[in-house]
């Protein structure tokens, strides 16, 4: 997952570099027409790099829609000859008036500069001067040694900074919910039993999903509430609620549910863990474990139904009702 976040913040920095490289090009000297041959060129060639590297990223499940984003900007970097067979052939269709329009520019025809063409020109030109203006605190911001990320300079959010990720991670922490049937939460001979789901860490013995194209939100929202604190993410309260009582929908979205045929859980709470991946060869990995965690400290304390309604109520949420 660290990999692939960084393979996406080099690509998406490679296609700034892409665009400045392309501007360069149409400078060069048009000699027997080489330059124009050799900026279609490199804007196949850059857009398919890029967007090699964005399936990949695709294909590995990882930041699903951000590499869906990424890549329709670089269909722009494709021709007309490159992009005609998406349009019909037809007599009067696009392609044929395509062909006349370039039959009368290579003639030297130029088109009329009527009002409405000025008139476009000049908006244009100065939403370009706008943008370059507002553009100025985003390029000094990202000259400073203490970048603010995904953050906007003025009030109408015409432009922006833009980052997945200001930092990236060293270690991965798990919030794992847990439930019990024992009438008290603090006896030690309570049983506490995990909900694992689809994809992100839990069972040591399971392995790493593969996942594609599909974004599992539930299991991403959850790796970062791991970041934070459960009451700056009241949501997973809420989560812990619908568990409590066992609503379809809710479980629809884990990969389990240790109560199943059974009497809901009587108490639900969220313990904290740092994951990391067993050595190859190791004893870990010798008993099928793929992964290694340990146990940093209480997430959330043990709430029941009950417990919850006041803290529903204060937020007008509808209170779970057990099916």
């Amino acid at each position: 997952m660290e990999m692939a976040r960084k393979l996406h913040h080099a690509t998406v920095g490679r296609a700034a570099k892409q665009s400045q490289m392309l501007r360069r090009c149409d400078s060069w000297p048009r000699l027997n027409g080489l330059c124009p041959n050799m900026t279609a060129w490199c804007s196949l060639g850059l857009a398919g790099e890029l967007g090699c590297k964005k399936v990949l990223l695709i294909i590995s499940g990882n930041l699903s829609f951000l590499n869906w984003l990424t890549i329709v900007p670089s269909i722009a970097c494709f021709d007309d000859l490159s992009l005609g067979f998406l349009f019909s052939s037809r007599r009067g269709g696009v392609k044929e008036r395509v062909v006349q329009m370039q039959a009368r520019q290579a003639a030297g025809e130029k088109p009329p500069l009527g009002y409405g063409r000025c008139i476009r020109q000049v908006v244009n030109i100065s939403f370009g001067l706008l943008i370059a203006y507002l553009s100025l605190p985003v390029v000094l911001n990202l000259l400073s040694s203490r970048q603010v990320m995904n953050t906007s300079f003025n009030p109408l959010r015409i432009v922006n900074t833009y980052g997945a990720f200001g930092s990236i991670t060293k270690e991965r922490t798990e919030v794992i919910l847990q439930g019990t049937s024992s009438p008290d939460p603090n006896d030690p001979a309570a049983v506490w039993e995990e909900y694992d789901f689809k994809c992100k860490p839990g069972d040591l013995k399971r392995r790493p999903c593969f996942i594609s194209p599909y974004h599992y939100r539930l299991d991403w929202l959850m790796w970062f509430a791991a970041f934070q604190t459960y009451e700056q993410n009241e949501w997973i309260i809420h989560l812990a609620g619908k568990l409590l009582a066992q609503e379809e929908e809710t479980l629809s979205l884990m990969a389990t549910n240790p109560f199943e045929g059974r009497a809901p859980p009587r108490w639900i709470r969220g313990e904290h863990f740092k994951y990391k991946f067993s050595r190859p060869g190791g004893t870990h990995a010798g008993e099928g474990k793929w992964w290694i965690r340990k146990r940093i400290g209480a997430y959330f304390p043990p709430v029941n139904l009950q417990g919850l309604k006041k803290f529903y109520e204060d937020r007008s949420w509808p209170y779970p009702v057990r099916d």
